[in-house]
């Protein structure tokens, strides 16, 4: 590998010598090396793991502790306190747990089931009409322990509510119904769209998969019992229930509860100025208004910059549009990231 290396170096014009020593061996060194046809570096690597690894009777003394009679129930976290209340210190929590899983002695504790689920598939919206997400919430009936129930779809790129439906029972023909009026009143073509949902009854029942297959909609699913793989559907109830319009009283009626479903959807669709989206609104965002004028508002700050500068310590205000938002985010990327933003 060095003896490539160095050559590669002498061709783009460094001198062997200047090479050789910062792979730090003499000429003399690596003229010998290439007169040994086939055997490259010589250089000895490390005979030794690291200086401070544990010794096999350390390990052997924490595996001895851990499946004790004294701490055999116990994980790492709760046996390495104890140890140190008694004053003795064998490793860190972190080593304690690696050794455990490298002699294969970790087991799940309690009666909790091991969650079997994966987290669902990255969806990423580059434009409307990609990634839909939708859910049903309650809505409170003059009948106590009756509800109404509210159905609604938003698309997550541009936080347009595309379809709703307010309905006196939960049922998987009135989802795909929905659905269908909104793939047709977008103009959904086939292969086009992801509708993400929870693992609900109507999500999942017969006649709505049968629908999305029509159709030719994917779709998609959270876990069970995890409401953080559809954060855009449970933020948009949120913004419903926390409206200063919504009742404080249970609705009179189904059709009372469609007039007031019906008001919000046009005023959030048309005039909520959306914090996720640079303040535009989610029909300006779905229709590509935003466009225009975000590049008006950057313009306007940049003259008021211009006529004051003293006033502006660093840049103008961040108007670009947003370009990409994604559903369910790989760890790896950040989860504060301008296109993941939560909010409804």
């Amino acid at each position: 590998m060095a003896i490539e290396l160095i050559k590669e170096a002498v061709v783009g014009g460094a001198r062997r010598s200047k090479a050789c020593k910062i792979l730090k061996i003499s000429l003399r060194t690596l003229q010998r090396w290439e007169s040994l046809r086939d055997r490259g570096d010589q250089r000895r690597g490390p005979t030794g793991g690291p200086k401070n690894s544990l010794s096999e009777a350390e390990r052997a003394l924490i595996v001895a502790v851990a499946t004790s009679k004294m701490f055999r129930d116990l994980p790492p976290s709760q046996i390495v306190p104890i140890l140190a209340d008694a004053g003795v210190y064998l490793s860190s929590e972190s080593t304690f747990y690696r050794i455990l899983r490298e002699e294969k002695l970790l087991k799940h504790r309690g009666k909790a089931r091991v969650s079997r689920h994966q987290k669902p598939k990255e969806l990423v919206a580059t434009g409307p009409n990609q990634v839909w997400s939708w859910d049903i919430t309650y809505l409170r009936s003059p009948v106590g322990g009756w509800f109404y129930y509210l159905y609604l779809v938003v698309d997550v790129f541009s936080r347009k509510i595309v379809g709703w439906a307010v309905h006196e029972v939960e049922s998987s023909e009135l989802a795909a119904e929905l659905i269908r009026e909104a793939a047709f009143k977008e103009g959904v073509d086939s292969g086009q769209l992801v509708l993400h949902s929870d693992n609900g009854g109507p999500m999942k029942g017969a006649t709505m998969l049968a629908t999305l297959q029509w159709l030719g909609i994917v779709p998609s699913f959270s876990r069970p019992r995890v409401s953080n793989d559809n954060p855009y559907s449970e933020a948009l109830f949120r913004t419903v229930k926390y409206r200063p319009e919504y009742p404080d009283r249970p609705f009179k009626s189904l059709e009372d509860a469609r007039q007031w479903v019906d008001s919000f959807v046009g005023w959030y669709n048309n005039k909520h100025r959306h914090s996720a989206i640079r303040f535009v609104t989610p029909s300006q965002k779905h229709s590509g208004e935003e466009k225009a004028i975000l590049y008006q508002r950057k313009e306007v700050y940049k003259q008021a910059r211009e006529l004051n500068p003293s006033r502006w310590a660093g840049t103008v205000r961040n108007w670009e549009p947003i370009e990409k938002v994604v559903l369910n985010p790989l760890k790896d990327q950040m989860a504060c990231s301008s296109g993941q933003q939560r909010t409804a």
